[in-house]
């Protein structure tokens, strides 16, 4: 395979053509740029543009880490990985701080970017006005004119209903003072790990045809209400079972002959790299 495609799938105009959109996303954070998003030979809304955008920044040097929900072994995961590799031959792992390029699917890693690591989010909605404006014309213009009580509406909308700001995923934020963006099906958790990170974050939405950045260090705030606060899901009192950590995001999982509840490290490399350096015993 690596014989029959150029480096990393696409051919070089079209690599170009994706790292002009990345680096005006960049230069102007939390604004969504369009691009046009090429064939892949996986299906749109599963991955399309994370994996677009990775391979056109891609280089021989790299080391790729990609994970699903947490996982580097899922199904998604394990795929768009075999696909990288075949078309480049770089290195992959699953140490979050070997890698100099990360793919990810819902979940920022548990431990913090690094300068000169980038973060590569799929992203199935891009839009975080989609849900109150269907047109992309008037969103265009919404997002123009700085006007976001669509979205302050939602949230609005929610606790009217609920008595608090319900939604575990996708939460928008304000960027830079300026955009308010769509930080992709990440849980709510990991809404404060987007401001001031030290590593680059892009998000790329094959499907939509848009891709948009955080650079490092930018300012990045959940959007809340004075008397609603933006609050993370609780872990409180939550250990997991195998390497014993706390105050990381967790899955709740369930003995299928006990019924007994318990919790493991939604991250699991960082679990998998805790049980290795002693961090915990295996139950």
């Amino acid at each position: 395979m690596k014989n029959a495609y150029n480096f990393a799938f696409f051919d070089e105009g079209s690599k170009k053509e994706i790292r002009r959109a990345t680096l005006k996303a960049v230069a102007i954070p939390g604004y969504q740029v369009p691009f046009a998003s090429r064939e892949m030979p996986i299906a749109r809304g599963w991955g399309t543009g994370g994996l677009q955008v990775t391979l056109s920044l891609i280089n021989r040097g790299d080391v790729i880490k990609v994970i699903d929900q947490g996982t580097d072994e899922s199904v998604n995961a394990v795929s768009i990985r075999n696909l990288i590799q075949k078309t480049t031959g770089i290195q992959a792992t699953i140490d979050t701080l070997e890698a100099t390029v990360i793919q990810s699917r819902h979940r920022i890693p548990e431990e913090p970017l690094e300068e000169e690591q980038i973060l590569v989010l799929q992203v199935p909605m891009p839009e975080p006005l989609r849900f109150v404006e269907s047109s992309e014309y008037k969103t265009k213009r919404l997002h123009g004119d700085g006007e976001y009580s669509g979205a302050w509406l939602v949230l609005y909308e929610k606790i009217m209903k609920f008595g608090k700001m319900t939604g575990g995923a996708a939460h928008p934020v304000l960027v830079h003072d300026r955009y308010v963006m769509s930080p992709s099906p990440i849980p709510k958790y990991d809404n404060p790990r987007l401001d001031h990170s030290e590593g680059i974050q892009l998000f790329g939405a094959g499907r939509e045809k848009k891709i948009y950045a955080i650079p490092p260090y930018t300012r990045v705030v959940s959007l809340a209400f004075d008397d609603y606060p933006f609050e993370v899901e609780s872990q409180e009192g939550r250990v997991c079972r195998l390497c014993g950590a706390r105050g990381v995001f967790f899955d709740e999982l369930e003995d299928e002959k006990t019924h007994e509840v318990y919790y493991q490290c939604n991250d699991s490399s960082y679990c998998l790299k805790r049980l290795n350096q002693g961090g915990g015993d295996h139950v």
